[in-house]
């Protein structure tokens, strides 16, 4: 199997970082992370070092490059890119996508295999999604800080999700944290239960999970944050369990207290954010469904207003 991991960044490079480490010198399979720029050349001439809580280590890909002829057709495709640069991607590297190519998105959101079906109608696209706090810390380096570290992935159907057991296979032998479901719309939205509130909220505030955990209010408000993204779950025809809400609570209070959310991270340095799949989506999503979310739209406008003044300054 030609193995490609589009995007080295927190998500790609970990769990890319774990399938060259099993395969790359194996034979079994080859391994393809597409990355670019400094952090692409510095993979290329030193390997990509990982630092995890497990410890720290450095892997060799088979391929490193930014050149569709260079890596050539893929078997497997994990997107690992940002949500805005998800079609821009996928149309650049459509040529490396055959009709049997499995793609697997792992962003953050809940459309991102909608989205890149409309791009890549030949290919054979499912849903993934990824519980993990990790970051690019330098060129060539990949921080993993916190979460669970799992990749769950699927359909929404038990005979169409059996199909994909060998990549299952893969992933659990090189030692990933793995799930094949066949609720991956449940799986997704019982994500977007956590993310959008406190990628919100946390790049709102400018504070971190244990700042938020241990300001009573601020808890508070988490909470009600959350319980919009429920209610406009349900509004969509997705019925999470009813403990939902107090079991994403847990998962907040279980992370570390100085971890950030990627969007955090990217409102910090200035970068483009995600606000359009998290807040934006909420919000967008609620007044097309009748579902009032007023604390997402309050946020809305507090994280439009300060990347405005970002933008102007």
């Amino acid at each position: 199997m030609r193995i490609a991991i589009i995007g080295i960044g927190g998500v790609g490079g970990y769990f890319g970082g774990k399938l060259a480490r099993t395969y790359a010198s194996s034979g079994k399979h080859e391994i393809i992370f597409i990355a670019r720029g400094e952090h692409l050349k510095v993979i290329q001439r030193e390997g990509l070092r990982i630092m995890t809580e497990e410890g720290d280590y450095t892997v060799w890909p088979n391929i490193a490059t930014d050149q569709p002829d260079i890596a050539g057709p893929f078997d497997i495709a994990l997107f690992c890119v940002k949500s805005y640069a998800l079609e821009s991607t996928a149309h650049y590297w459509k040529g490396n996508i055959l009709h049997a190519t499995v793609v697997i998105p792992l962003l953050n959101g809940v459309e991102s295999a909608d989205r890149l079906r409309l791009v890549l109608p030949h290919a054979d696209v499912i849903s993934g999604s990824v519980l993990i706090i990790s970051h690019i810390e330098n060129p060539g380096t990949i921080h993993q800080e916190g979460g669970a570290c799992k990749l769950t992935f699927g359909t929404d159907d038990v005979e169409s999700s059996k199909k994909y057991k060998y990549i299952f296979d893969i992933f659990r032998e090189a030692n990933i944290k793995v799930d094949l479901t066949d609720k991956i719309s449940e799986v997704l939205w019982r994500k977007m239960l956590l993310m959008s509130p406190m990628a919100s909220l946390m790049s709102s505030t400018g504070k971190t999970f244990g700042e938020i955990w241990q300001d009573v209010s601020l808890r508070n408000l988490a909470k009600q944050l959350i319980r919009e993204v429920f209610e406009v779950a349900r509004a969509r025809h997705i019925l999470l369990p009813p403990d939902s809400i107090e079991q994403t609570l847990e998962t907040i209070a279980a992370l570390k207290p100085e971890a950030k959310t990627s969007m955090q991270w990217d409102m910090e340095k200035g970068k483009q954010t995600e606000i359009d799949i998290f807040t934006a989506f909420l919000c967008k999503t609620g007044k097309q469904l009748g579902v009032p979310t007023p604390l997402h739209d309050d946020l809305l406008k507090s994280l439009s207003e300060k990347i405005k003044k970002r933008i102007s300054i």
